[in-house]
């Protein structure tokens, strides 16, 4: 960050913001509503009066979370096995806010401490040129209008047979386009035609994607992709000599050599009153109801966002970027206080589309990083998002304004059964069986993501074990195809809609307290003895070993790849715990091996300079903690409009770091996802 901005005169004087004391029960709990305003009117008075800032839009306010010691040391957590817990010591409440100037550009980030019940600017300054804060809520709302006003706009689509009130925009981060300057703040809109209230507008894709500028909120381009052909032979070619952007001083529809492709008219609906009118639809009516039904209450207890169910105990933070943020998970072990992680959640993720020819390779969203999970969660509901005897938690962000925007249903806790937890039968004349159901606990959260959504499940086990389950619905991104045009990069799921192929690649931040706060991660391989079948050692050749290297060096050991010829597989470990037994390391298995993938992309590509998290199947750096808190974001935190892999990224990190990460406060970056190649069956939703 930058030195702090000038004062504007010598004279002017700035007055900390005043506010009602904070009683947190929890020192990671997120700011609440009242905070939020607070901080930004701290921003206000303290940019008024030291600044030459005359307007400014709010993006992010957000907890600046203490110390790790600390906090543990408030809540009597050991910092090593058998160990008592650290004195506590004060914790000051911190908040961060990134915001814009409206007037003059760029984008400022202000931290903030409260002492005595009054915010004070820390410290206020500029960051570097083209780091851009997250896309708010209200930008990608008001990109829909900047679009569908813009006269160039409205023409185009009237060639096509589309009025200006029917115009629909998809706003999106603008992924990678180096033919407009950094300091630019840009996003690309996806552009469709809704021909009645409430239809499916995705049914009707434009043949053009436009480019604005945010803060002047004006178009300031409009792209047009080339089109595929079939060739004499049966191959497939593009109808221009290349897939490379078009250069801003030529007309995009020219170099795109094609003619213009109307949207498809047929309506693909899917609420169930719009249904109606289809003659074809038949909903099912063969199906009874299912009832979940506690009378006697849930298992679990809630104290403000900690929660203790089963012999777990934790906080459940909302997050703008993460969504659901957990932290200081803890199991009691027959009476024994065992800490387990101190923050699990989705640091990022991205989603690169399979296309070459421009501008589709700009769809590459990094949805955590360029939007905010939490920016983008739904108001859950009894009975569809949620079944079951419900608690909900809130969730509250800031708008443009500065003022809170609360969502009161943002995360759902319930228990649900989870089949058999475990089964013997003794098969012998007379032998006795037991069978045990499985209970869990469920903390989700929904996220719509423009036409996708994405819902977020944690599910906590009474066995110890944690599961992270990532689901995937909504309706797919689609373009516009012309008649009988070949798909090589796609699946034409419906007459001249084109669905192009893409993955989604999620990365979760495990930060591990296994027993204490210094872990090791220990890699596993599966291999068979070396000696022949035959062989004194090996006479029937069924032999295999497990063998284990401890990851020691950040720079050497800090990358890993998947293995499946060795059936390779990690654990956190406490070398300062054995078991009894075993004689092994106290440890929890990391099992992602159902959730690995290769990025498809080049590693030179656009996609992946920026996600360099996706290189590798699992990142392990040493924390360390800043004014603004940990290790957190694996592709930096200012990501909208990165060019390059940014200096505070995960990849950068292992490059440049030096340290050890045995016995060492570490921090995790699992990769996981799928590939998603689209069928016909995923349409409309």
């Amino acid at each position: 960050m930058a030195p702090s901005a000038s004062p504007a005169t010598a004279t002017t004087v700035y007055t900390p913001v005043t506010t009602k004391s904070t009683k947190f029960k929890h020192p990671l709990d997120p700011l609440t509503p009242d905070e939020i305003n607070a901080v930004s009117l701290a921003i206000r008075l303290y940019t008024t009066a030291n600044t030459p800032i005359k307007a400014v839009r709010f993006i992010t306010c957000t907890l600046v979370p203490p110390p790790k010691r600390a906090v543990l040391a408030a809540l009597a957590i050991p910092l090593t096995p058998g160990a008592q817990p650290e004195a506590p010591t004060p914790i000051v409440r911190k908040a961060e806010s990134d915001f814009l100037d409206v007037v003059n550009g760029g984008t400022y980030n202000a931290i903030l401490s409260l002492e005595d019940g009054t915010w004070n600017v820390d410290t206020c300054g500029l960051v570097a040129e083209g780091a851009e804060p997250q896309i708010s809520p209200e930008e990608l709302a008001f990109c829909e209008h900047v679009v569908r006003r813009d006269p160039t706009v409205q023409a185009l689509a009237r060639e096509v047979g589309v009025e200006p009130d029917q115009i629909y925009a998809d706003g999106w981060a603008i992924g990678y386009d180096d033919r407009f300057p950094k300091h630019t703040r840009l996003q690309q809109a996806f552009v469709f035609a809704r021909y009645s209230e409430h239809e499916n507008l995705y049914a009707h894709p434009l043949d053009f994607v436009v480019v604005i500028d945010s803060l002047a909120e004006k178009v300031i381009q409009i792209d047009f992709p080339p089109t595929y052909k079939k060739a004499k032979d049966g191959s497939v070619e593009l109808g221009v000599s290349s897939t490379e952007p078009c250069p801003l001083s030529e007309d995009s529809f020219t170099e795109s050599k094609r003619e213009r492709i109307p949207p498809p008219v047929r309506s693909f609906d899917f609420l169930p009153d719009l249904l109606q009118a289809d003659p074809t639809h038949k909903p099912r009516d063969d199906i009874k109801p299912l009832h979940v039904l506690q009378p006697e209450g849930v298992s679990f207890k809630m104290d403000g966002n900690v929660l203790e169910w089963q012999k777990w105990k934790m906080h459940i933070g909302f997050s703008h970027r993460e969504g659901i943020a957990l932290s200081t998970i803890t199991y009691n072990d027959d009476g024994e206080i065992r800490p387990v992680m101190y923050r699990l959640s989705l640091a990022e993720m991205v989603v690169p589309y399979g296309a070459p020819e421009f501008p589709h390779p700009r769809k590459f969203a990094f949805d955590s990083g360029e939007y905010g999970m939490g920016t983008m969660a739904n108001e859950l509901s009894l009975g569809c998002d949620c079944l079951g005897q419900i608690h909900y938690l809130p969730g509250a962000y800031v708008t443009h304004s500065g003022t809170p925007f609360i969502i009161k249903n943002a995360i759902c806790i319930h228990e649900e059964d989870a089949g058999v937890l475990w089964k013997h039968t003794d098969y012998r004349p007379g032998g006795r069986h037991q069978t045990v159901r499985s209970r869990r606990l469920v903390v989700s959260m929904v996220c719509t993501l423009a036409n996708y959504e994405y819902i977020w499940n944690y599910h906590f086990y009474q066995d110890g074990n944690i599961e992270i389950e990532i689901r995937l619905t909504g309706i797919l991104q689609v373009y516009v195809a012309a008649q009988d045009e070949p798909n090589p990069y796609g699946t034409t799921i419906a007459p001249s809609i084109n669905a192009h192929n893409h993955q989604h690649l999620f990365s979760v931040r495990v930060d591990p307290m296994i027993d204490g706060l210094y872990n090791s991660v220990v890699e596993s391989d599966i291999v068979p003895l070396s000696a022949p079948t035959g062989s004194k050692e090996n006479f029937a050749g069924n032999g295999f070993v497990v063998k284990d290297k401890v990851l020691k060096s950040q720079v050497q050991d800090g990358a890993r790849d998947f293995d499946w010829a060795r059936e390779r597989r990690w654990r956190i470990t406490n070398q300062a715990r054995t078991h009894e037994s075993s004689g092994k390391d106290a440890s929890y298995a990391i099992m992602m091996k159902g959730g690995v993938l290769p990025l498809m992309a080049h590693t030179d590509s656009w996609v992946a300079r920026r996600a360099s998290f996706a290189h590798k199947t699992l990142w392990v750096v040493r924390d360390q903690e800043g004014v603004d808190g940990s290790r957190m974001w694996p592709s930096g935190k200012y990501v909208p409009q990165t060019r390059e892999e940014p200096e505070d990224s995960v990849g950068r990190w292992v490059k440049d770091g030096n340290g050890s990460i045995e016995n060492e406060d570490i921090v995790l970056y699992l990769t996981v996802g799928t590939t998603h190649i689209p069928r016909p069956e995923d349409w409309p939703v």
